[in-house]
């Protein structure tokens, strides 16, 4: 197996609250976006490649507007990337504010024989850049982070080729946020458990099959 696939939603996800550890707004947020990216990139789990963001007004809601800024050889701690964001802003509307900014590249990810693998959007990661609560995630959309694959059919080698890795990749960046990671919503294809994914109930030495829905 050398091409993944990705579920329409995601299988675990893991959520900062930084209220008390970082100040609100854009520049604080691609200063934890660059912290986090730095980790993940450590890990082989994701190189920063772009960033992508909605907007919305407020009173309005989501305005249906969606930017996207390529890094190119640019990193996260480029001091410019604020005001290159800023300047997407939508010349028809000079109230929107800037959703959640998605961190966006490639990972890096290891088969049954240890081969490695590259995929895109392999880790995701998000950072706010609200004036109200500063806040991260990080969440994952493929089979190979819990003991079986979407079919049901346990894939212990798998497992053990990528699972730890993100397991050290969350712990650490519970200590360079200086916050615990609180695991995010459950999804038909998983849910956060610690820092690795729920292990499923097996039936017949078999999890559960979702593919019966459509896939990336």
């Amino acid at each position: 197996m050398s091409m993944l696939m990705r579920a329409p939603k995601e299988c675990g996800s893991w959520f900062w609250d930084l209220d008390d550890v970082a100040e609100p707004g854009l520049e604080s947020a691609l200063r934890t976006a660059a912290r986090m990216g730095a980790v993940l990139q450590k890990h082989g789990l994701l190189e920063p490649a772009s960033l992508e963001w909605n907007w919305f007004q407020v009173g309005t809601g989501g305005l249906g507007l969606h930017s996207r800024l390529d890094l190119g050889r640019r990193s996260l701690e480029d001091q410019a990337l604020s005001d290159d964001l800023r300047a997407c802003q939508p010349g028809g509307h000079p109230q929107a504010e800037m959703g959640g900014i998605v961190v966006l590249g490639s990972g890096a990810w290891f088969d049954a024989s240890g081969t490695r693998h590259a995929e895109y959007r392999l880790v995701e990661l998000m950072v706010s850049p609200d004036e109200i609560g500063p806040s991260a995630e990080s969440s994952v959309y493929h089979d190979v982070w819990g003991p079986c694959d979407f079919w049901g059919e346990p894939h212990p080698a798998i497992h053990a080729n990528n699972a730890p890795r993100l397991a050290s990749a969350l712990q650490e960046l519970d200590q360079v946020l200086g916050v615990k990671a609180e695991p995010g919503d459950p999804t038909y294809y998983g849910r956060a458990e610690g820092y690795g994914l729920q292990a499923p109930d097996l039936i017949d030495g078999r999890g559960p099959d979702l593919t019966d829905t459509a896939f990336g």
